[in-house]
């Protein structure tokens, strides 16, 4: 597979949130707007390519009996950098998304990119298939986000398009559940055309 098609399956084929539906606990939980997806999405976009990279680098010393333990401590590793430094640097976004953050560690995404992908490949397709998969959870975070913040609120990254409040369900976690809903439903209808 080439490098390019390695980047775009997390957008299109393998996107985790929209095609294998996957992450959904940050997905539902944190999307109540366009920054808070982002946000989160781009947090676990970093811990994708580095613990990727770090599980290429090393994956011929890690004994197979503890190899999942040693990914989830290669993994919370880079969740506790992106959580200091999100706690440092962007303090109201890293409030909006609490815990959250913490629970990128047991992300399916980021344990499954590990598992799947990165203990059986070089650095360079891991790097290029943690980059794709963790910007294609980001796209996908920020649309939900959008979606639920404009009609909740008439408002995309926080600027007010509408005046007002519109329908507040979509803030609310049934709001969740509905636009991904629909996401995925124009999704697949796009795919199979």
């Amino acid at each position: 597979m080439n490098q390019l098609q390695n980047f775009t399956k997390g957008f299109i084929k393998e996107n985790p949130v929209f095609i294998l539906l996957l992450g959904m606990c940050p997905t539902l939980g944190v999307t109540t707007s366009a920054v808070n997806g982002l946000g989160m999405g781009l947090a676990t976009t970093f811990v994708l390519v580095m613990s990727n990279l770090a599980v290429s680098l090393i994956k011929d010393f890690i004994p197979d009996k503890v190899r999942i333990p040693a990914f989830i401590v290669i993994i919370a590793t880079f969740v506790t950098i992106v959580e200091l430094s999100m706690q440092a640097y962007t303090p109201a976004l890293f409030e909006s998304l609490g815990l959250f953050i913490p629970l990128i560690v047991v992300n399916c995404i980021v344990l499954g990119r590990a598992e799947a992908f990165a203990s059986k490949n070089n650095v360079l397709s891991s790097i290029i298939d943690g980059l794709g998969m963790g910007l294609g959870f980001a796209f996908a975070l920020t649309l939900l986000g959008s979606v639920r913040e404009f009609l909740g609120g008439g408002a995309i990254f926080g600027l007010k398009v509408i005046p007002g409040d519109l329908m507040l369900v979509f803030v609310l976690a049934p709001g969740a559940f509905i636009v991904l809903g629909y996401l995925i439903a124009i999704i697949n209808r796009l795919r199979k055309a």
